[in-house]
């Protein structure tokens, strides 16, 4: 594996290589070179940590087949086609574009490298040599919404935000929807911040709900603010995209974790054998891709038990999160009961359900 940092120096980016290769070739067989860029950085204990964390599993997988190399803390912007080309002309011939952001970079770098394989996350653009995959990451967060609306004492949920997009609020309704489930005097209260990374935003925004009455946070960020401040304050948190329990250790009821491991390695190993072709690809809990984190032992046993069971429902296909009846925020009956909101809509959604207070931005 090689580590590339994007670095900014005197207004202009460049890349630096900051260790040399840990594994050698041990056969004659060109190995597969594959590239991973990262919006955040590796240490944000969040979204760009757990996909390191599956391009490491790669490596355990493959070994000496293939050679990874990420570069972490790169723009959503242009400059996203810069780090692109230059992983390419560093011989990368299969690149996972790991954030919404680079959305149009790949496909914009894919036409003038039709050779070059592309993966591209949380996307919505495919190409012939481009494949996109996105996960049912609504699952877990209804799953975190059910213990919510259990454990709530003031009944004000709180939801840290990053940017506006489907993913985010579909994740933001799964969880409402979740909580009212069981307990439907329950509001949520939302904070925008506008950033997938920052802590001290994050521990702003979470100051901002306590001082609003919320007692139990929800985050899509990507730091661990939230839950520390939630240790702090003696109230309950739910950690995002990676296990997040050590900090806070009463205040962390469980986290939806992503095991981006098991697609990489569905991935490659189809380029490896020649079976690659692009698809719009997206798991969930069947899949093993969405996961609980352990479960805090202080949760009521029948707590416990009525989340496992949903999650096997979810798993077996008989419990649909967004299956009516549902009202948006209006309180207008948005789904119809025995109905559940289609497939198309489901990644394109811009509507808050019933319960969440504020207007989008």
């Amino acid at each position: 594996m090689k580590r590339r940092e994007f670095l900014l120096a005197s207004g202009a980016a460049a890349l630096s290589s900051l260790s040399a290769p840990v594994m050698a070739a041990t056969s004659a067989v060109p190995r597969l070179k594959i590239g991973f860029i990262y919006s955040g950085p590796v240490a944000d204990i969040g979204w760009s940590f757990q996909h390191d964390l599956g391009r490491r599993m790669l490596e355990r997988e493959f070994g000496a087949q293939i050679e990874t190399v990420f570069v972490e803390r790169v723009p959503e912007t242009p400059e996203a086609e810069r780090v692109m080309r230059q992983l390419i002309d560093d011989g990368c011939k299969m690149i996972f574009a790991t954030s919404f952001g680079f959305m149009n970079p790949v496909i914009k770098v894919a036409a003038e490298y039709p050779e070059v394989i592309f993966e591209h996350c949380s996307g919505y653009k495919s190409a012939r040599n481009v494949g996109i995959y996105q996960t049912r990451f609504y699952e877990g967060a209804y799953l975190l919404g059910t213990i919510a609306g259990r454990m709530t004492k003031t009944n004000t949920l709180g939801y840290i935000a990053p940017i506006p997009i489907p993913e985010v609020i579909r994740n933001l309704n799964a969880f409402v929807l979740g909580a009212r489930s069981v307990n439907p005097k329950v509001n949520a209260k939302v904070v925008w911040i506008n950033a997938w990374y920052d802590p001290g935003l994050e521990r702003d925004a979470a100051q901002t709900l306590v001082a609003q009455g919320v007692d139990t946070f929800y985050q899509n960020t990507d730091s661990p603010a939230a839950v520390q401040v939630a240790q702090s304050r003696k109230l309950y948190a739910f950690g995002q995209d990676s296990d997040m329990r050590r900090f806070g250790p009463d205040a962390h009821l469980t986290g939806n974790v992503l095991n981006w491991g098991v697609y990489y390695v569905h991935k490659v190993r189809q380029v490896l054998e020649g079976k690659w072709k692009s698809e719009d690809t997206k798991w969930g809990m069947k899949e093993g891709i969405v996961q609980l984190a352990p479960l805090n032992p202080a949760l009521p046993k029948e707590v416990v038990t009525q989340v496992e069971q949903r999650r096997q429902d979810i798993i077996a296909g008989t419990l649909l999160p967004f299956s009516g009846p549902i009202r948006n925020q209006a309180g207008q009956l948005q789904v119809a009961a025995g109905k559940s909101v289609p497939e198309s809509e489901l990644w394109t959604l811009k509507w808050y359900v019933e319960g969440i207070q504020g207007k989008q931005p």
